[in-house]
């Protein structure tokens, strides 16, 4: 592990998903330790999305944005909302120079899937069916997320794709949780790693899923066909149970032509990148931002 980030360790708690009320305040707590973003340059903007039921967003524009990513929070399907997610869509917005829409989607078990992923598909629509009023280019919305925040991201491609929906030109894919069916190499043997681990990972499917099986729109693992699919950047830490499906999901992306940029991110741990203080964190910032304004510029 890397060593400034193995300092950090005692901070993360080893916790579960069984209370979802109490982890949800645990990651609240965490979030509002995080050193505050710089937000001068940036306007922000809390709107509801009309939808059944109205969906709450937070616009983050920055002078002169080139492009739009509509970005989804992780948090295990259970926890964080728009304030736990303020600190690193704020940034996103000033490094990426691009109008982040986060969005406060429902969270499970209260709201199981779908709800999550029609909540994100709303606001998608949203967005491009009111571009010239956001003043957004409809050529230029990418979908993006951390953790289960990515893999709803995920979802949100597959989906548009077979609707016809809205056009996607880029796909953030940040940790990715993509397989409920845990059989991965990592996802086996990561049973202790920090603030995410193999039981934890299990709990979070079970209060997403309940009882229902899964399908790709929940797992996108689960996707037969990966062709027709945005471009996309896959990040994986290597000590996280969700880091193999996240790699084997580039690669089938790769091999149905879909271009993809994936960096594995040696001696990191899930979630690690909000640790700001260890360089290893602030050069994952850097390119996710950097990642997003090139793919919005081109």
């Amino acid at each position: 592990m890397d060593p400034e980030l193995e300092a950090f360790i005692p901070l993360f708690p080893k916790a579960d998903l069984s209370d979802p009320g109490k982890e949800r305040k645990a990651l609240a707590e965490l979030a509002a330790a995080v050193p505050a973003p710089d937000t001068s340059n940036l306007e922000i903007e809390d709107r509801l999305v009309p939808a059944d039921p109205d969906v709450p967003v937070r616009i983050y524009r920055p002078r002169q944005a080139q492009g739009a990513i509509v970005w989804l929070h992780g948090g295990g399907f259970v926890m964080g909302d728009l304030d736990t997610e303020h600190p690193w869509a704020a940034r996103l917005a000033d490094g990426a120079a691009a109008v982040v829409i986060s969005v406060g989607y429902r969270l499970a078990p209260e709201h199981r899937f779908p709800a999550a992923l029609d909540d994100a598909y709303a606001v998608l629509r949203w967005a491009a069916d009111n571009a010239a009023e956001l003043g957004l280019d409809p050529e230029r919305i990418a979908v993006g997320g951390h953790s289960a925040g990515a893999g709803l991201a995920a979802a949100v491609a597959l989906r548009a794709r077979d609707e016809q929906g809205p056009r996607i030109c880029f796909q953030l894919l940040n940790q990715p949780g993509l397989d409920d069916r845990q059989q991965t190499w990592s996802a086996r043997n990561f049973t202790d790693t920090p603030w995410m681990n193999h039981d934890k990972v299990a709990q979070s499917w079970r209060h997403y899923l309940g009882d229902k099986p899964a399908t790709p729109y929940a797992a996108p693992a689960r996707a037969t066909d990966l062709s027709g699919l945005p471009p996309a950047y896959i990040a994986t830490a290597e000590l996280c149970p969700s880091r193999d499906e996240g790699i084997e999901y580039g690669l089938r992306l790769l091999r149905a032509g879909v271009p993809v940029e994936l960096h594995q991110w040696a001696g990191t741990f899930h979630g690690s990148q909000a640790i700001l203080h260890a360089e290893v964190s602030r050069r994952q910032i850097t390119e996710l931002c950097e990642v997003l304004r090139r793919a919005l510029a081109g």
